[in-house]
């Protein structure tokens, strides 16, 4: 049995590590970043919401977990 998204999404941003919704999508098939970021909130989690820019020029989310 495979991780759900929003465990292998939660598992990458505590490496420290920041997510993008195009950085979802290639490494864990999801396509809805910000119901999956949701839901990790639901649950008590706190992540920081960026806007960052691409190289194209376009305005995107980052994620980061914030540490307690």
């Amino acid at each position: 049995m495979t991780e759900t998204q929003t465990k292998q999404i939660l598992a990458h941003l505590k490496t420290g590590r920041s997510i993008t919704p195009i950085d979802a999508l290639n490494k864990y098939g999801c396509f809805r970043l910000g119901a999956r970021i949701y839901d990790l909130k639901q649950s008590g989690h706190n992540i920081y919401r960026e806007m960052v820019e691409t190289d194209s020029g376009k305005r995107v989310a980052s994620y980061t977990l914030v540490k307690p």
